[in-house]
């Protein structure tokens, strides 16, 4: 019998398939071939994990829509969490509800001003890390609450582990011989407070360190998480004397950036610099970047369906995911000759 803290990981594990076949099995999707859907739908019904339908509607709540709080929207990497959650919203019959801002100002006016209360039924917040009294807020409103790219004790969540993606990204320039690794990171007095940038700076310095290489602070550039930032960035990096052999940028589309700035400086990758990114994003494999790859929209599907799970049973437990990266190795890094 369901106790309440049967959700869409414990189907995952009872029908040893992953998060991500469950999820498009019981979205009804047509690429899990037959037999999987049977063994994950048998696994549902064993545990009594109740499916949410596109018809069931009127059971989620008062105003049938979610609130998603995100502080950009044109950006890659939330718009494809946005995106993962919007299409698992949608099957399910609720509206979503964007709460964008850029400025701090937005910021204040949606959470001290609780613009969001009696408008949505649950929240989405993707990647902002909130203070005390922002989250005090939240919880204030009474409604499910799901993070993206981070952990509270209080809410559901899904995220990756940065600072593993980072060090997976760093040993691999590490293993090919490289010991002058450059770093394209974000601002440092960055306004919204992102964790990702410092860990994943983290998890970059704890591999040079355990690999005994010197780290030099002038190996290292802001490109601000855009493509303009980082080519403008990867300009001054490469006017410094002692070029670096091999560049980590945090994020695919600083990676980007960084690729025309190279070659606008008349050098090649790998020959003369190998480069790796972080993300995923599809202009990677069209780049043929090496990439750590995460799983962007499915984070969004999960959040979704953490909420939904706590609407239908409002005294289920939070649950905390985190999901794995991939190192995908192209053509942008090769062994440095010894």
């Amino acid at each position: 019998m369901n106790t309440g803290k049967v959700g869409i990981k414990e189907v995952a594990a009872e029908a040893g398939v992953s998060i991500a076949t469950v999820s498009r099995a019981l979205r009804g999707l047509h690429h899990v071939n037959p037999e999987t859907r049977n063994k994950i739908l048998n696994a549902a019904e064993k545990l009594d994990y109740a499916i949410p339908q596109s018809s069931a509607k009127s059971i989620f709540g008062r105003t049938n829509s979610v609130g998603v709080v995100a502080p950009y929207i044109s950006r890659w990497y939330f718009a494809q969490v946005i995106n993962g959650a919007e299409q698992a919203l949608r099957e399910a019959g609720l509206d979503l509800l964007l709460y964008n801002f850029s400025q701090m100002k937005g910021r204040e006016r949606l959470f001290q001003h609780q613009l969001l209360k009696g408008r949505v039924d649950a929240l989405i917040v993707i990647s902002l890390p909130p203070t005390e009294e922002e989250f005090e807020s939240m919880l204030g409103l009474g409604i499910p609450i799901a993070l993206v790219g981070m952990h509270h004790a209080d809410c559901s969540s899904v995220a990756i582990d940065d600072v593993a993606g980072a060090r997976t990204a760093t040993q691999h320039l590490v293993n090919l011989g490289h010991k002058k690794i450059g770093l394209l990171s974000g601002r440092p007095d960055d306004p919204f407070g992102f964790s990702v940038p410092q860990d994943r700076r983290n998890g970059f310095m704890q591999v040079l360190a355990e690999s005994g290489l010197e780290w030099k602070p002038s190996r290292e550039v802001y490109g601000d998480f855009t493509m303009h930032g980082a080519s403008r960035a990867m300009d001054d990096l490469l006017a410094r004397p002692d070029r670096p052999t091999a560049i980590f940028a945090q994020s695919d589309e600083m990676a980007l950036g960084a690729l025309q700035a190279i070659r606008r400086n008349g050098l090649k990758v790998p020959d003369d610099i190998s480069i790796i990114g972080f993300d995923g994003h599809e202009m990677a494999e069209f780049s043929d970047l090496t990439t750590i790859e995460q799983p962007v929209q499915l984070m969004g599907e999960m959040a979704a369906w953490s909420i939904m799970e706590r609407l239908k049973s409002p005294k289920s437990e939070s649950h905390s995911l985190t999901l794995p990266t991939t190192l995908v190795v192209r053509n942008s890094t090769r062994r440095l000759e010894s």
